[in-house]
This record gives structure tokens, sequence and C-alpha cells, in this order.
């Protein structure tokens, strides 16, 4: 069994599902061995080599091939699954890495993932001699206009910053060969529509663009639809989309015994490293004040937090300093660490696909071993639970803990499965 890019196994298969003509599956992609079968250059080749990758993953063998041809293409796969290296290679082997001249933007919706792209771009690009750009909020402005004018041939970033460089006649997109939107689905998400287009109208016309997402909602399929010539799409989505690495729970319990109920079940399962996620910051802040009068190597990260303090807890969470990570979802698409064994919903996601995202944090450990997933839910969010189990065509199993009263006592106290039994529809278990 060989290890590939991302820290997935390469013997996974994934299903697709072609929706019309320039749709492929993997009955249409031929089977790839390593990637020097995909065709790529000596220099990538040797890169790859030196970071002891030796065989590509569903969606880079299928996606890769598509892309090099220059065509616009959509990537459609679950988190976790090697989408940086996807849309990396293509860029890396189709631009001249000795023009002086910026031919490659990547939009990214956080901070934190876009300097994880940004590292990975820098591993990959090891014998370019390629110095991708990191343009990102946060970070000291004039450090990153020094890097453009060192004529970078790659940059990376979030929308805002990246707008705000244009605007200020720093940063020049006229002659990018090659845009790539990632986790455009998140980038939507939060609002920075707006700044995509302005900043695809800064690009020429005449480019290739590549979009990679998890999940393609319809404000996805619009933005597809205007900025992207007959694209051809590749999707390896699955009908779950959620790994089947990840055993999925939902817990029914009282707003004021949740906190009860978090610390049992944390001494109960005893996971290696977890993310705990709350609705708001305010909330990730007084549950992290709780928490941390029992749990000394636990920790909190959301936007409101200065930058080198994000940076420090993530520091400590991937070194294994931080146990546990209390954290919003604004951060969460940025959170990629391998070692995540678990995955609680303190509060149910306010929107299915968040579902998704935040359960696809965990169950990379390795294929021997699942991850776990909770989800709390009251007894008024059991029309929710059920839009959750829609969205991954998936019944979630109960979980519950002998000894513990999930409930204020009470006259009709109605079990959340009780509530949401009516409106769960007829679909087929995965």
């Amino acid at each position: 069994m060989t290890t590939s890019i991302d820290g997935t196994l390469a013997t996974i298969t994934d299903k697709s599902h072609q929706q019309d003509t320039n749709h492929d599956s993997p009955d249409d992609t031929p089977e790839i061995v390593d990637f020097a079968s995909l065709g790529l250059g000596d220099d990538m080749l040797r890169a790859l080599e030196g970071m002891g990758f030796e065989a590509p993953t569903p969606i880079q063998a299928a996606f890769l091939p598509k892309a090099l041809t220059g065509r616009d293409c959509i990537g459609q796969a679950r988190t976790g699954t090697g989408k940086t290296a996807a849309f990396v290679i293509p860029v890396l082997e189709q631009i001249d890495h000795h023009s002086g001249e910026l031919q490659a933007i990547v939009l990214a919706p956080t901070r934190e993932l876009s300097e994880q792209v940004a590292a990975e771009a820098s591993r990959l690009a090891a014998e370019h001699h390629c110095d991708p750009a990191c343009l990102v909020g946060g970070r000291p402005i004039g450090r990153q206009v020094e890097h453009l004018n060192r004529k970078p041939t790659i940059a990376i970033g979030t929308p805002g910053r990246v707008l705000d460089l244009i605007r200020r006649g720093i940063l020049d997109l006229s002659k990018v060969k090659i845009a790539i939107l990632d986790e455009a689905d998140r980038m939507l998400d939060i609002g920075f529509l707006p700044d995509i287009e302005r900043i695809l109208k800064y690009s020429p016309k005449q480019r290739q663009t590549l979009l990679l997402s998890a999940t393609m909602p319809p404000p996805v399929e619009r933005l597809a639809m205007r900025f992207m010539s007959d694209p051809i799409r590749v999707d390896l989505s699955e009908d779950n989309v959620v790994t089947d690495l990840v055993e999925q729970f939902y817990c029914t319990v009282d707003g004021d015994r949740k906190f009860e109920l978090l610390v049992r079940l944390l001494r109960r399962e005893r996971p290696h490293q977890a993310i705990v996620f709350c609705r708001t910051k305010r909330g990730a802040d007084q549950l992290h004040s709780k928490l941390s009068k029992k749990l000394p190597n636990a920790a909190v990260i959301h936007g409101d937090l200065q930058q080198r303090q994000r940076d420090r807890v993530m520091r400590d969470f991937r070194a294994g300093k931080a146990r546990l990570l209390i954290a919003t979802d604004v951060v969460g698409r940025g959170i990629d660490v391998s070692s995540i064994s678990h995955i609680i919903n303190y509060n149910v996601p306010e929107y299915c696909d968040d579902y998704v995202h935040r359960v696809g944090r965990t169950g990379r450990i390795s294929s021997l071993r699942k991850g776990r997933a909770f989800t709390f839910a009251t007894k008024e969010e059991g029309k929710q639970l059920t839009s959750i189990e829609m969205r991954i065509n998936l019944l979630l199993d109960e979980y519950t803990i002998d000894g513990f009263e999930a409930y204020r006592p009470g006259p009709e106290r109605k079990h959340v499965d009780d509530i949401t039994k009516p409106d769960r529809p007829s679909f087929n278990y995965v």
C-alpha cells in the first residue's frame, strides 16, 4: 500500500456520477499506477519523490490529466482527499518560471487555508525554483509587497487582501494564465462573491480557470457558469459525502447539560486529538473558559483572535501540545491536522454543508482506525438533525452515556428521535 499526497491511501477509490457530457467518472479515467504515468516533467517527479509520494489520490488521478490540457475544470471531492496538489501541480507544469511575471492566482477562503496551500505549493515547487507569494490579511502588508517586488510567478491569498493589493496598484493580474478558486463553496458562504468577481475581472478573459469545492450548491454552479468556459467536471464526492472512515453519532441533551455531557464524553472516549465546534465566537470563548479549568491542554480559535494568537494555537495543536481545540466554522476549514480522532458538534451546524466540512476533519489517522463524530442536539433541533441526515443520506446512531441524565426532570419529556421520525424521508441508507 503506497502513501500519497495529503496522507490518504492510493488504494482508496471513490464513486462519481456522470451528470452531463462534460462530467467524468472513474470508468472514463485510465488506471494510474504512479505520477510518472501522468506525463509530468522531470522537475515535478523529482519534487514528488523528494516528498516521499509515490501514487496520486483518486481526485489527483482524475483531475490532473484534465487540468494539464489547459481546459477549465471543476473538481468536486470531500475534504482531505488531496485537492491542493490536484490544482498546484498543473499550475507548476504549465507556467513559465523564468518569466518574472505573475501567471497564476489562487483564491482561498481563510488565512489558515491560504498559508497551508502556499506551504504545499512551495514544497511541490522545490525543483522549479518557484517562490509562491502568500497574500492574506492579518499579516504585515509590507512583507507581502516586498515578496511581490521579487516577481513571483504564483500568488495565493484571501480575496480581501488580494483585492486590496490590486487597488493599491501593487498586484498586477494582467499576465495571469491560470486562476484557481479553492474551497469555492466556503468562499461564497462567507460573502466573498463580490470580491471574487472583481478579482477575476482584473485577469485576462483568455485564461484557464480551475474551481475546487467539496460541495456544489447553486451559487457555486452559477459562479462556474459565469466565469468558466465549457468546464470539465470531475466529481468524486461520494453518495454519502462524508468519508466511510468516520463513525457518526448524535446525542440528545438539554442545552444547560451540554457541558457536563461534553466532559463525560471526553472522559469516556479519550480522544487522541479532538475539535469541538461552536456556532459563535462568544460561545467558543465561554466554553473554553469553563473547559480549560478541567483540561489545561484545551485551546480556542476563532476569527476575533489576532493572527499571532491563531498561529500559536495551531502550532501547539499540530505539535500535540493542545489535545482539544474549540473552534468556529470560519477557521474550521483551515484546520488540516491528520491526528484528529474526534469531532464534536457542541452546537448543531447552521448549514448542512458545514456539518460535512466539520466531520471531514477526522478519519485521517489511518485506514484501519475510524474517526468519530458527535453532534449534540436539543429537542428543539430535531428538524435540523433531520436535514443533516438527508444531506449525508445517512441516519445517525444515538450515543448515550450510562448514568448521565441528559434532560431536566419534568413531565412529557420527548426524545429527539420521536420528534424527527415523522419528518424523516424515505431514502437509501449507506
